[in-house]
């Protein structure tokens, strides 16, 4: 403790003691002094009592503050301001330099990433590659900022100039991974722009979109872009998709385009490319076909089929679980065979998968087998009903097999389907016969066939024996 403040607080002790002092005489005073005088006792008396009230208050302890240097943050904590403005400069610079030559603008993008933020300027980056500088809300350039003429949008408009750009987008992705998330969405939000583009730039990025999706740098999903409601009501969709799926099938096959159309739900939405009004399986393949793009419109209208066909199993399931009588049941299929021309053997196959739906199956493999029997006894007439030719009963045969291959419960139970259906008139002898000889699948065969076998020769010899009876009576 330093010397001042030693001597306060013995100055701050010793008028403690002297306040004391004088309270303690002021009480002797008042009750030993015969010639005491309480109004001068209770005036001193208070007087004392004040000064010992203030100085008590003087000596409580000041709350701490904190004082001291102020520093400055470090600069790695600062918040950086977003100014793509400076970022654009500097791209713009290099692309011009690189000029036309495509090799030099990939190795100078690839050098940049050390220097520049591409994380934070992703958005800024793929705009000027695609068109040249940053685009406003609409797709139109910014023209407050410095833009270049080697972009996308200002190249010629070829496949091959096309491809040379996807590698450029390709090396500099696979460069810089956490750029590929950032491409994907620049892609959706350049086909939300297409109205503002003009009718070259838009034939680019559509060959351009193709390669990418061939190449697999961006998911089909972005494909949904198209189906907004303006671009869809002014037929910039279904143009724009045209020259990309021309692209596309240019690079791969139209197995491998249905492959990644599937993958993201798209196989069954390309109708949307059309308004309300226009939006019919008719319209897109003729649409398509005129454009040169038959396997596409081939694949749509069997994704069609497909919706249809599952819809038709479903609403038989419905009707199924509801109790409907069986021959309104049949009514109502040979009305959508019409309507949605759908096969006899497609028919045959959705109703025994919507007859084997309908079911809470028995999970015990012994008891399986009599649940099955009895309730394909009470659906056999729906199952007799679309098997008149023999091709439809193969195709239903098939169909058993292949669900008792697929449900291991059912393994035991084939041979008693077969003969049940066989005695209900829903299958032939020749198809049988057919199938057992070399019309059945490699699914489980040697155990179908072994149980079989039997029934098989029965069959057999009373062909043989009613030939026999034919011969004898001619």
């Amino acid at each position: 403790m330093c010397a001042c403040a030693l001597t306060s607080t013995v100055s701050s002790s010793l008028y403690l003691i002297e306040l004391q002092s004088s309270c303690t005489i002021f009480f002797r005073r008042a009750v030993f002094d015969p010639k005491r005088n309480f109004g001068e006792f209770f005036t001193d008396f208070a007087r004392c009592l004040s000064e010992l009230v203030s100085f008590m208050s003087n000596q409580r302890q000041q709350k701490p503050t904190l004082t001291g240097q102020r520093f400055k943050p470090r600069k790695r904590d600062e918040k950086e301001r977003f100014d793509p403005s400076q970022f654009q400069e500097s791209i713009v610079q290099g692309l011009d330099q690189s000029g036309s030559d495509l090799e030099a603008v990939a190795k100078f993008l690839d050098a940049s990433g050390a220097k520049l933020d591409y994380r934070r300027y992703a958005e800024t980056l793929f705009d000027i590659l695609v068109a040249g500088g940053m685009l406003a809300p609409g797709g139109t350039l910014s023209e407050d900022m410095t833009c270049t003429d080697f972009c996308v949008f200002k190249a010629q408009e070829d496949m091959e100039t096309m491809q040379a750009y996807a590698q450029v987008f390709n090396k500099l992705i696979r460069r810089y991974k956490y750029l590929e998330k950032g491409f994907e969405e620049e892609i959706k939000k350049l086909l939300l722009f297409l109205k503002g583009f003009t009718e070259a730039e838009r034939n680019k990025l559509a060959m351009l979109t193709g390669i990418l999706l061939a190449n697999g740098n961006v998911s089909a999903s972005i494909l949904s872009s198209l189906f907004n409601e303006n671009l869809v009501k002014e037929g910039v969709s279904a143009c724009f998709a045209v020259k990309l799926f021309k692209s596309w099938l240019s690079e791969k096959d139209i197995n491998s385009v249905a492959g990644s159309l599937r993958k993201v739900g798209m196989d069954s939405r390309l109708l949307e490319l059309f308004p309300a009004n226009k939006r019919s399986s008719e319209h897109f393949t003729k649409y398509f076909n005129d454009a040169g793009l038959k396997e596409l419109s081939d694949f749509a209208k069997n994704q069609q089929s497909i919706g249809t066909r599952k819809e038709l199993q479903k609403e038989i399931e419905d009707q199924m679980s509801r109790g409907d009588p069986l021959k309104d049941i049949i009514a109502y299929t040979r009305e959508e065979i019409k309507k949605s021309n759908i096969s006899e053997q497609t028919m045959v196959g959705l109703i025994w998968s919507s007859v084997m739906s309908s079911v809470e199956w028995n999970k015990k493999e012994e008891l399986v087998a009599e649940q099955a029997i009895k309730h394909l006894k009470q659906y056999s007439p729906l199952l007799k009903a679309f098997t008149s030719q023999g091709y439809s009963e193969l195709t239903l045969l098939l169909k058993i097999q292949e669900y008792c291959y697929d449900n291991i419960h059912f393994m035991k139970a084939f041979q008693k389907i077969v003969v049940l259906l066989y005695k209900a008139d829903v299958l032939s002898e020749e198809a049988i016969l057919k199938w057992y000889n070399d019309a059945h699948l490699p699914k489980g065969k040697s155990v179908f066939l072994d149980q079989m076998k039997t029934f098989v020769e029965w069959l057999k010899n009373a062909e043989e024996e009613s030939e026999s009876e034919e011969e004898e009576t001619d």
